[in-house]
């Protein structure tokens, strides 16, 4: 990680001649040294959605200066609109515009607009030029870095989509200050997730910043963020496209995703899903002899101390859970693939769940 003295922190997620820098500091959205630098060409389309557009995109457009053809496209917001109904939104704009292939995308909002634009730039001519602008804390730690892009489906979430990296990750912190105390929340999953996957020394410092954090201290958001996306991006140059380690990450989704995709997109937040998928598969690690009941209570109450939710929906039953299961994309030749943890700070891959077993603790997990 380097510093310099009047700019943000920068990573780096390497990945040869795809490479790319993530900037995390605040005040980054009006000073065009951050951006400008990383657009391929003259024709820029910003794609944000209603909330955030009053709040930030004037802000954005102060750091593109004014020798470029730049048009807007404001979104609905919400879950329920990652589609691919909006991203032919987003084609429509772009094909209306006459923009070509050196154009750029930036993506002004969260996890949905992050997936939303990163996918309709893939497909774009076979591919254009991206760069993320996250506005949530969970799109800063988690969505915006890897280049996972993509739509929902009724039937499962994230199920269309592809790979491509952005061409820079632009973590402007002040952004959380109009963040919902329910959204701030629903990132603190994802970091979460990544103390318990990879780094018991985080998940500590988390423990102890927990209220800092949900406080909005500005000192302990970056911190968070920066070590969060150090992780990811480590991980991501490990394993682009998902073959091997970087399935770790999904720790608590496949039963997190469940619970979206029968909900309804939107009635849970991703990150709350996550947060009880969370707690779920820490259970039933405890239940296969990995973890103790220690390690079991101290994981809920980092996530109950985060303000999420420590049980699933009260309309969910085991054969819900299971047949949306069955169709995740970490499942190979129909075996269920689930993220659970050895200890504390460390993930594994397990394909060998007895159904009775997973069946069991459905069963056995509180509904609210």
């Amino acid at each position: 990680m380097t510093e310099s003295p009047a700019g943000p922190s920068t990573l780096e997620v390497s990945l040869g001649d795809r490479s790319y820098p993530i900037h995390i500091g605040p005040g980054l959205l009006g000073d065009p040294r951050w951006l400008a630098p990383h657009l391929a060409g003259r024709q820029v389309m910003v794609v944000t959605n209603e909330t955030v557009a009053p709040l930030y995109l004037a802000r954005l457009r102060q750091g593109l200066g004014d020798d470029l053809e730049v048009r807007e496209l404001v979104l609905p917001d919400g879950e329920a609109t990652k589609t691919l109904a909006s991203v032919e939104r987003i084609w429509d704009a772009l094909l209306a515009a006459g923009f070509n292939r050196r154009c750029t995308l930036i993506a002004l909002g969260g996890g949905v607009i992050g997936d939303m634009v990163g996918f309709a730039a893939a497909c774009y001519q076979r591919g254009v030029a991206f760069v993320q602008v996250p506005t949530t804390l969970l799109a800063q730690v988690d969505s915006s870095v890897g280049g996972k892009t993509g739509v929902n489906h009724p039937r499962g979430k994230n199920m269309i989509g592809a790979f491509w990296q952005p061409r820079a990750v632009l973590v402007d912190t002040d952004t959380l200050a109009t963040l919902p105390p329910r959204e701030l929340s629903a990132g603190l999953a994802e970091v979460i997730k990544y103390g318990l996957i990879r780094d018991a020394d985080f998940l500590a410092w988390l423990e102890a910043e927990m209220q800092a954090l949900r406080d909005l201290d500005a000192a302990a958001l970056t911190g968070a963020i920066e070590r969060s996306c150090a992780l990811k991006a480590e991980i991501v140059a490990e394993d682009e496209t998902e073959q091997g380690v970087r399935a770790l990450l999904n720790l608590g989704h496949t039963f997190g995703h469940a619970i979206e995709a029968h909900q309804g997109y939107g009635s849970w937040l991703h990150g709350e899903a996550v947060g009880a998928g969370m707690l779920m598969a820490v259970e039933l690690s405890r239940r296969l002899g990995w973890l103790g009941d220690a390690e079991v209570a101290r994981t809920r109450a980092i996530i109950e101390a985060a303000g999420l939710p420590l049980a699933a929906p009260a309309s969910m039953g085991v054969d819900d859970f299971l047949t949306i299961m069955r169709l995740d994309k970490k499942n190979l030749d129909s075996r269920l693939r689930l993220i659970l943890l050895r200890t504390l700070g460390e993930a594994c891959i397990h394909d060998a769940t007895p159904t009775e077993t997973l069946a069991a603790l459905l069963e056995d997990f509180p509904r609210r």
